[in-house]
């Protein structure tokens, strides 16, 4: 039985593999993503920052799993950020700071980078892993401030990279998105299919291991 890990807290993405038919073994990682940030090398470009986070969070979760799971199974880990104006932004710090996000993205484009990682455990080793990452553009729209200050009140733009989410409230001011959606929530379906195939894994017999309770 190869069980899906998924090395994140995000109901986003836990609910894409869910409504996608993995129901997967949470375990959040410990990694401090603003310190790694931080000791990254500023010649790095947007994907290579998603990229070396999703990795981290991945191996660090591959790390500490417990052994009878480590026997069998594939962690996936994965980290978004929107690129605006030169900028990668990450989940605002304040409510002040995700106001001034919205404000500088309504009515505008930005390119939600998303990098994903996924390790194969066999045995408790690593016998394969890929890295890779997908841009999605998204076109935002201009919220009434009446709007914005109600959606900014409830807080989910704190939780999510950009300030913003496609499958939430925050869905209510995208008027589209270029690319895949279910990368903009957090995991891309297209893309981890791939990358599961590059380490040996068919959707069909994760489907078989991981099916959601019904």
């Amino acid at each position: 039985m190869t069980r899906v890990v998924l090395g994140s807290a995000s109901t986003g993405r836990r609910k894409v593999l869910r409504q996608a038919g993995i129901e997967p073994l949470v375990v959040v990682s410990g990694v401090d993503e603003e310190r790694l940030i931080a000791d990254l090398s500023p010649k790095l470009g947007p994907g290579e920052v998603v990229c070396a986070l999703a990795r981290a969070k991945a191996e660090q979760v591959a790390a500490d799993l417990d052994r009878g799971v480590a026997a069998d199974c594939v962690v996936i880990g994965c980290d978004s950020m929107l690129y605006l104006d030169g900028q990668l932004c990450g989940k605002p710090e304040s409510t002040a700071a995700a106001r001034d996000l919205w404000q500088s993205m309504a009515g505008r484009s930005g390119e939600l980078y998303t990098g994903h990682c996924v390790i194969r455990l066999q045995d408790n080793a690593i016998t394969g892993s890929a890295v890779q990452n997908s841009v999605t553009t998204v076109h935002f729209g201009t919220p009434l401030p009446d709007d914005l200050e109600a959606y900014l009140a409830d807080g989910e733009s704190l939780r999510v990279a950009g300030g913003f989410t496609l499958d939430g409230l925050g869905g209510w001011f995208i008027d589209g998105v270029e690319g895949d959606p279910s990368a903009v929530i957090g995991l891309g379906l297209p893309l981890t299919r791939a990358m599961l195939r590059r380490v040996g894994l068919s959707i069909a017999a994760l489907w078989a291991d991981n099916r959601p309770a019904r």
